[in-house]
């Protein structure tokens, strides 16, 4: 048996204007118009949730998502750096995915990403984004309200999943395999319990992208 003490619904943003370009996705992309046609739909969706608070990256897709769920919930969005996306090389962003130097830098910080102390310029690595995982993870532990929506992005979702899922047994390699073989869809829902077990507190898997609301 177990106490359920916590559960965090995850969205992830709806589709933005760079993620359906051939270009290297900058930080202040917005929604496309399919975009907020999908995050009306969460909207919907998240407003059958009797939640306590409503916490957002501040990035425009998903200021945008968390906005699209206030029109309908009147939950106001707290933003929290925490959650932003993987933070890639500031020269990579808006870049052509045919530009060979970008080609060139953007599988440097690719490799970062799963090479502990490897770093690609200025953008987040292995070390990096698996601490900020951990942060996120204790802020969410540590809030009071027992019910909460996060809108966040899909690499660093699946980041907190893998870290729920194998704790201290995380390594780069089944960090790389899971980040590569796992998608999330864009408003894909994710649901993680923190119960307590015995005489243990621990995060749960509930759900994993859910997007029943897409049709």
């Amino acid at each position: 048996m177990s106490d359920t003490k916590k559960i965090v619904y995850f969205v992830r943003h709806g589709q933005s204007e760079e993620n359906i370009l051939p270009i290297y996705q900058s930080p202040d992309s917005p929604l496309s118009q399919a975009g907020r046609e999908q995050a009306g739909s969460v909207a919907e969706r998240i407003a059958k949730i009797d939640f306590d608070v409503l916490i957002s990256s501040p990035l425009p897709r998903t200021k945008e998502t968390a906005e699209a769920i206030t029109k309908i919930t009147n939950k106001i969005p707290e933003y929290s750096e925490l959650f932003v996306e993987r933070v890639k090389p500031t020269r990579l962003n808006g870049k052509s995915t045919e530009n060979e130097e970008a080609q060139k830098l953007a599988a440097e910080w690719n490799k970062s990403l799963h090479t502990s102390g490897l770093r690609a310029e200025n953008g987040e690595n292995f070390d990096d984004i698996i601490a900020r995982a951990d942060k996120a993870l204790d802020f969410l532990k540590n809030r009071s309200e027992k019910t909460i929506v996060v809108v966040t992005h899909g690499y660093f979702l699946r980041t907190m999943m893998i870290r729920v899922m194998l704790t201290d047994s995380l390594t780069e390699d089944n960090y790389k395999n899971f980040s590569y073989r796992s998608v999330t869809e864009n408003t894909g829902i994710s649901v993680l319990k923190y119960v307590k077990v015995k005489d243990e507190n621990i995060w749960r898997l509930w759900v994993y992208n859910d997007h029943a609301h897409l049709g």
